[in-house]
């Protein structure tokens, strides 16, 4: 096998240490971002962020945010952000977002500082064992052996987060490897893979079943829910009648304007199994086969019917042209764009009391052209995701692998990568505890999100399942594991500690009003929406 790493002859490292070497070649890679929260170990590397400007060092109180944050900025990019954590328990810290990056298939460069090599057998109380912690939520993990390996190491991980369908790559280095300074040259990272082609044969025996007239279904995965790859699904919905799906958890979705008002498949596996029941043919583009989120007994997990699905295009695989060439092997004219009809004003906007459809509703009705919303929470994360389809052009970031806490740090991320846009975070008032400090980070780098916290001080889902596993009446026990309400958030006061400006809306007028204030402002903005 060839190695696609190679030592480029311009680049000289004379005089520079291990820990500039890993900038710089992280740098010349494409790296523009680290979200950083080091510790002792890394200050050579935060040193070494003074001496290569092309990399912007933004910080995080929590790991969770920095992980959250680069997963957030890769999705809307495409390109891996850097991760600066300390030890074994920093990366620990940030796992449960870099498992979302995993189901994203998000390329995400993890730099986790260890001890120096000399003084690791001596147990010192941080020490842990890092590879088994980084190895779950990382397509690739290295420890570097020698300053020398220093820049290969770095291209290697950064070529392998990219290698598609993307993944998470945790580069381990030892203190001292970073201090020692090296001369050599440094290591050139190739440019991404292109996707994998269609395979014809695949795509002619899929074109051939949907010829057939029987009832179908085309689950689009992330990969395909560009506009390329919506365009292309409508061809083949309006020339087979096959419904069309989004995946339940897209890690990216283009949405609204005069594209197709597809939903996504719905998440508990009854409704689910209903959507897909009758369909002879569950064509998959960019998505995996659907499986229940959680097993319930007397349901199953495989929510197809057997023998149903054909796989187009698998994640990472090219989607778009997938979908193009079964469109034209059925002979799908061009469909025309969806008529568009969103409200560009309150204009007609519900006026009464909070609830999830009406939060959906407005919130829609005044997003900005080429919005970037990130949604976490199922209080009104369906709602907005229906009415969503009558909203002006706007890209959808959802939890892609259920650990809660995503929402806010991918806001972050999404409008570090793209601060001409506005970012919206719809979140629920629970999940949005775990990773609070993002609105810390947000206000220091006066990112554009206007936060919506769906404020009913529940746990709603749990709520939901207790009354799934049996248990209608609440008692005393389950009734404190699943509210908020003692005491109270006071989300006006966190706002404002953190540095964010805060608002509050207990009736559609109120929201629109304080939407349309937040969006006027600069910099963040948050709303608690009391259900």
């Amino acid at each position: 096998m060839t190695d696609p790493v190679t030592d480029a002859p311009e680049g000289d490292t004379a005089g520079r240490s291990g820990a500039r070497v890993l900038v710089e070649t992280a740098a010349d890679g494409g790296v523009e971002v680290c979200f950083a929260n080091p510790g002792t170990t890394e200050m050579p590397l935060v040193t070494a962020l003074d001496a290569v400007p092309a990399v912007r060092p933004v910080l995080g109180l929590f790991e969770g945010v920095c992980t959250g944050a680069a997963d957030g900025y890769a999705r809307i990019t495409g390109k891996p952000a850097m991760t600066l954590l300390h030890l074994g328990p920093g990366l620990a810290n940030g796992l449960a977002n870099l498992h979302n990056a995993r189901r994203a298939h998000s390329p995400v460069l993890n730099v986790v500082g260890d001890h120096a090599s000399w003084h690791l057998p001596y147990d010192a109380p941080l020490t842990s064992d890092i590879v088994s912690l980084a190895t779950p939520v990382s397509g690739w993990v290295g420890t570097v052996g020698s300053a020398a390996q220093m820049s290969r190491a770095t291209a290697e991980a950064l070529t392998a987060s990219r290698t598609p369908p993307g993944c998470g790559a945790t580069l381990i280095v030892p203190a001292d490897f970073q201090q020692e300074t090296i001369d050599a040259p440094l290591a050139t990272v190739p440019p991404r893979p292109a996707p994998a082609r269609p395979d014809a044969e695949a795509v002619e025996q899929i074109a051939e079943r949907l010829r057939g007239g029987m009832p179908a279904v085309v689950l689009l995965g992330a990969s395909a829910l560009t506009e390329r790859g919506q365009r292309a699904a409508h061809r083949i919905t309006e020339a087979t009648g096959a419904t069309l799906y989004s995946e339940t958890f897209p890690a990216a979705a283009e949405r609204g304007g005069d594209l197709p008002a597809l939903d996504r498949l719905p998440y508990f596996p009854e409704a689910a199994c209903k959507a897909l029941a009758d369909a002879h043919t569950v064509v998959l583009a960019g998505a995996l086969e659907p499986v229940a989120y959680f097993g319930y007994a007397g349901l199953p997990s495989v929510l197809a019917e057997p023998g149903t699905v054909r796989v187009l295009s698998e994640p990472g695989g090219d989607a778009e042209q997938a979908l193009e060439d079964l469109a034209d092997a059925l002979g799908a004219p061009a469909a025309p764009p969806r008529r568009q009809s969103h409200i560009a004003d309150d204009t007609g906007l519900p006026s009464g009391p909070l609830t999830a459809a009406v939060v959906g509703r407005t919130v829609s009705a005044l997003l900005p052209e080429g919005a970037i919303v990130s949604v976490e929470g199922g209080t009104c994360g369906y709602p907005f995701f229906t009415a969503s389809a009558q909203a002006a052009r706007h890209t959808t970031l959802t939890n892609t692998g259920g650990a809660i806490g995503q929402g806010l740090p991918a806001a972050l991320g999404a409008a570090i990568a793209a601060p001409e846009r506005q970012v919206i975070a719809l979140q629920s008032d629970g999940s949005a505890q775990y990773t609070i400090q993002a609105l810390w980070t947000m206000a220091r780098e006066q990112a554009s999100v206007v936060t919506l916290i769906a404020s009913n001080r529940r746990y709603g889902i749990l709520r939901t399942e207790l009354n799934r596993h049996g248990q209608s009446a609440v008692g005393a026990a389950s009734a404190a594991l699943t509210s908020l309400d003692c005491p109270p958030l006071d989300w006006a006061a966190l706002a404002t500690g953190y540095g964010v400006p805060a608002q509050r809306a207990e009736t559609g007028t109120e929201l629109a009003h304080a939407l349309n204030r937040a969006l006027a402002a600069s910099g963040p903005q948050l709303i608690e929406m009391v259900l």
